[in-house]
């Protein structure tokens, strides 16, 4: 508490400070506010440049496209200028409170491009956040995709770092936070599994993502309930004056979307539809793997209803549902021992929000999210038969308030409620099966929190975002919570008694302060240092020993014996830009603290067992490293090179010894890959033609391999020792792509199309995803390399709009 007390004290302290410093103007100011939107689409468009000329003040629009300018009394010019579109400029008379609403034109003609963000020239140095990144749909466009299919994933492992435990693996790692430890949000409804065909794509259709945005050091105190970063992805808004068709046709998967008015300027929706239709390449495959089937689809809808100026109320929908049997002599030799084996998981989101401007200087914003996540595993086998089925239902309601009470003051609160239903497993056998049914208990709680930030510009170098968040997590039954023997482990044989608990008894609550600290501090023209800190709280556990968390992988809530895991973070950067932004330059380094960190036990066995405490083991952990970026924006060869240092570690340590790993001493943890170097390269000499080089290395992963072999009745048994010491081969790769854009040199031509042709993998590396054994008599020490794609991969695609 002695740090929180440190930083209220200090937070308290800056105020009186400033309102001290504070200039008492010697006149009325009035404001002039508005949104800035699209002029072709009426989409809001976030982070356009603001300048009133004569006056050298600067702005920047928010999420929404909102923008607040206030000045006394006289006649002004706003300059607004946004990479991709034409600036423009709007003269006003400021005698009184203005709203001016400004659309911008895209700029078609614009070969320079922003490859990797769609923030403002100079917005990476503006900006108070440190270890934020934002992409657009349309850079992430420009990186060559992977059998086709542009992913919102894959352009994310690009950024400085966000790495993975090997390609094709579900999720993403985060300055060393396990996958579960990244809140992503799809129109602020939460996914808990945000990948298809087991990893190889994400859930995101490209055609109705607006943008894309990575917390990863600087977590506003509006986000909470994850321990390493925010993945908050926005669904473009419905076109609201005319229709469109929009589209794809690829070798994985197809697309087609449409949007339009329903009622002009009030009502409009959007609809959007992707689908997989695979079995024919695996008619191809070699014969093991031809009855093989892996296919998917995703819906995604929205409503918007606008009123008036006041009041906007949107509503949408997602619903997506995979389906990946493998085949039935696939499996042969392997550890899933059945003759075919089906996984078949869904997800299902939707958010009711409505937005009300109450005021130039209020805005409130109410959400209803609903989110439920289905997960099954079957083996028809007649005397191995079951069905394995889990899931996440989610229910939440939300509320945040902006208040701006003058240019230099932005402040915001919120509170939060969820509903949480978490079905660990339920295994049903088969009619003729010899599997025994499991049903282990439902867990059920309520997460709360309240939230307070304000935005402070102290003067025009320096500002700080200063926020306290408060969570808690309250555990309701109905349950049966189990009482361990005093002084020893907790076994299932150490049980002394069991404590029931009726249906909405709460019998156990966790919870804290989370305070949240950026600042960012300008030491010239186009240069800037900044620090922060975060602490995040989280209270939902994905529970796996396997390299990469399989959509089944179970899901757990902390309780009174499964405490929830702390992240204290530090960090500090220093940002550079030329004089006309077309370098930029960025280093950061940071330092992240992990309390009740999470691991599995030797030998666990984590899906079904009855008290998930039993198996999972909980110490601490550190995470430190170095983020570099060089990126070009401008010219007809724009592109970037980010490079990662990173190490994690973790510590179980127990006094009781099969509670220990590694007898209690540091180790990697699965996702530690201490080298990652990404460098993109785009080249478009015309309008209607680009081209894309993208290469990457990191170092290769930590594996447990077995140190000696011991034959037991003619039985080798391989022996392990420490977890994680050794790795498998480091990881390199290149792709290329070529863009070519039929009317493209004007925008005037209702339809648009483009022709995408990609290769993955140009000099067909063998990656090893792992490294694995086969014993033998013959040899004791048969090492295997499992490569995921270990040959180059074209893809053609059409994309169309009209």
């Amino acid at each position: 508490m002695r740090l929180y007390g440190v930083l209220l004290l200090s937070f308290c302290l800056l105020n009186g400070v400033i309102a001290q410093q504070k200039i008492n103007p010697t006149g009325p100011t009035y404001s002039a506010t508005g949104y800035v939107k699209d002029a072709k689409t009426g989409k809001p468009i976030q982070g356009v440049n603001i300048v009133v000329l004569d006056v050298s003040k600067g702005y920047i629009t928010a999420k929404d496209g909102f923008y607040i300018v206030q000045l006394p009394p006289g006649n002004y010019v706003l300059r607004f200028s946004h990479v991709g579109y034409r600036s423009r400029q709007d003269t006003i008379s400021l005698q009184k409170t203005l709203f001016r609403e400004i659309t911008m034109e895209d700029d078609s003609k614009d070969l320079e491009e922003v490859v990797v963000t769609s923030e403002a020239p100079d917005r990476n140095v503006r900006k108070i956040e440190i270890g934020v990144s934002q992409l657009s749909i349309r850079s992430i466009r420009r990186i060559p995709p992977l059998m086709g299919e542009v992913d919102v994933i894959r352009s994310l492992l690009l950024l400085p770092g966000v790495t993975t435990v090997g390609e094709g693996a579900p999720g993403f790692n985060v300055r060393g936070g396990s996958t579960d430890q990244n809140l992503i949000l799809f129109d602020e409804a939460p996914v808990f599994n945000a990948s298809h065909l087991l990893g190889f794509f994400s859930v995101f259709n490209p055609d109705v993502v607006r943008d894309v945005t990575l917390n990863r050091g600087g977590v506003a105190a509006a986000y909470g309930g994850r321990a390493s970063s925010v993945l908050d992805v926005k669904i473009k808004e419905p076109d609201a004056e005319k229709w469109g068709i929009n589209g794809g046709v690829g070798i994985i998967s197809s697309r087609l979307g449409v949007e339009g008015p329903i009622i002009k300027n009030k009502l409009s929706f959007l609809l959007a539809a992707r689908a997989s239709f695979n079995d024919f390449l695996f008619k191809l495959a070699p014969p093991k793997l031809r009855g093989t089937t892996a296919n998917f689809y995703d819906l995604t809808t929205k409503f918007k209803y606008q009123p008036n100026e006041k009041n906007t109320i949107t509503l949408t929908g997602y619903l997506s549902t995979d389906v990946f049997k493998l085949a039935s002599d696939s499996l042969s030799g392997q550890e899933i021992n059945a003759s075919s084996t089906k996984f078949n998981y869904q997800t299902m989101n939707g958010v009711l929000h409505w937005n009300y401007f109450m005021s130039k200087r209020v805005n409130l914003a109410t959400a209803l999210i609903l989110s439920r996540y289905r997960a099954d595993l079957s083996s028809p086998d007649s005397s191995n038969a079951f069905q394995l089925e889990s899931g996440i239902l989610h229910r939440q309601i939300k509320s945040d308030l902006t208040y701006t009470p003058s240019e230099i003051h932005q402040w915001q609160g919120g509170i939060s409620a969820i509903d949480y239903l978490v079905q660990p497993n339920t295994r049903t056998p088969g009619p003729y099966s010899n599997i025994l049914p499991v049903d282990l208990a439902r867990e059920r709680a309520y997460e709360l929190a309240a939230y307070v930030q304000d935005e402070w510009k102290l003067n025009a170098d320096v500002a700080i975002i200063a926020g306290l968040r408060y969570s808690m997590l309250l555990n309701r039954g109905p349950a049966t919570v189990r009482t361990y023997q005093e002084n020893g482990p907790r076994q299932d044989e150490t049980v002394s008694a069991t404590q029931p608990y009726g249906a909405g008894t709460i019998y156990h609550t966790a919870g804290g302060l989370e305070p949240r600290l950026a600042i960012r501090w300008s030491v010239g023209e186009g240069s800037a240092i900044k620090a922060g800190y975060s602490r995040l709280r989280q209270y939902l556990l994905q529970v796996t020993n396997t390299t990469a968390a399989l959509p089944t992988s179970r899901w757990h809530l902390s309780d009174m014996y499964t405490k929830p895991t702390i992240a204290d973070q530090w960090s500090l950067g220093y940002f550079r830009n030329t004089a006309d932004n077309a370098i930029e330059a960025s280093g950061e380094v940071y330092y992240k603290t992990l309390i009740n960190a999470i691991d599995y036990r030797d030998g666990a066995e984590l899906q079904l067992a009855q008290a998930v405490e039993t198996q999972i083991v909980q110490g601490s952990g550190q995470a430190y490293g170095f983020e570099g970026l060089l990126r070009k924006n401008k010219g007809r060869w724009t592109g970037f090179m980010s490079y990662t240092y990173a190490r994690t570690f973790l510590t179980m340590n127990s006094p009781y010894a099969d509670e220990r790993v590694n007898n209690g001493n540091p180790y990697p943890a699965n996702y530690d890959k201490p080298h990652t170097l990404n460098v993109l390269a785009t080249h478009r000499p015309a309008t209607w033609f680009s081209m894309s080089l993208n290469f990457t290395y990191s170092t290769g992963r930590p594996t447990t391999q077995p140190s000696a072999i011991a034959r037991v009745a003619g039985v080798a048994v391989p022996i392990y020792l420490d977890r994680n010491q050794q790795r498998v081969p480091d990881y390199h790769r290149l792709d290329f792509s070529m863009t070519f854009e039929q009317n493209a040199l004007t925008r005037k031509r209702k339809n648009e199309s483009s022709w995408v042709f990609s290769i993955y993998n140009v000099y067909a590396r063998k990656n090893a995803y792992s490294v694995f054994y086969k014993l033998s008599p013959a040899s004791a020490t048969d090492a295997y390399k499992l490569s995921i794609f270990g040959t180059a991969f074209p893809s053609l695609t059409y994309n169309f709009k009209f």
